[in-house]
């Protein structure tokens, strides 16, 4: 018993380093499943925003896809623009293939669908990455301060050899999408 009483302190009192020294507030994010969710967001109409507790959602994953999907489309999952890229993240048909979605039509019509083939393509590009990341975090690439969240950012945006091309020329390789945006 001395031994499994050992073991389970032993666990206590290390997996308590882990804490947060303060509690977050857990009630900003939980939604009961009685309580209807309801968005809103983005409006084009500044007044909309007045006095709106939004949460803080920083130098988190879920502020980094949210900031990513506005730039993309205002956050519309049904959206398809002129160059024919769809959904909340403006997917390309190819790259919906390589990660085995096969129904343009499905892909628009299935939030989680969508969310899921973001997170599949972020976990790619940041594998594929993961020497670039190491090697220009921190650094400043022609007048760009490098992060690796602006990394996987700019490889959603031109694909992760573009990135690539961009950071080891040194910012003499400007990559640029169909609108003219460059990496």
């Amino acid at each position: 018993w001395l031994f499994y009483i050992g073991i389970v302190s032993i666990v206590g009192f290390i997996s308590s380093a882990f804490k947060p020294s303060e509690a977050l507030n857990q009630k900003r994010s939980y939604v009961s499943e009685k309580e209807e969710m309801l968005y809103q967001f983005p409006s084009q109409n500044p007044s909309d925003y007045f006095q709106q507790s939004l949460p803080f959602l920083g130098k988190h994953f879920i502020g980094f896809k949210e900031a990513i999907a506005i730039r993309e489309s205002q956050g519309q999952y049904r959206l398809v623009n002129s160059l024919g890229y769809m959904g909340k993240y403006q997917f390309g048909t190819d790259a919906l293939r390589f990660f085995g979605i096969k129904s343009n039509a499905a892909f628009l019509n299935s939030p989680e669908l969508q969310e899921k083939a973001f997170v599949a393509l972020i976990k790619f590009n940041k594998y594929k990455l993961q020497d670039i990341i190491e090697e220009y975090r921190g650094k400043t690439i022609d007048g760009v301060h490098v992060t690796e969240s602006g990394i996987l950012a700019a490889a959603h945006l031109g694909g992760a050899g573009s990135v690539r091309k961009f950071l080891e020329s040194n910012g003499k390789k400007k990559c640029k999408d169909g609108y003219g945006t460059t990496v």
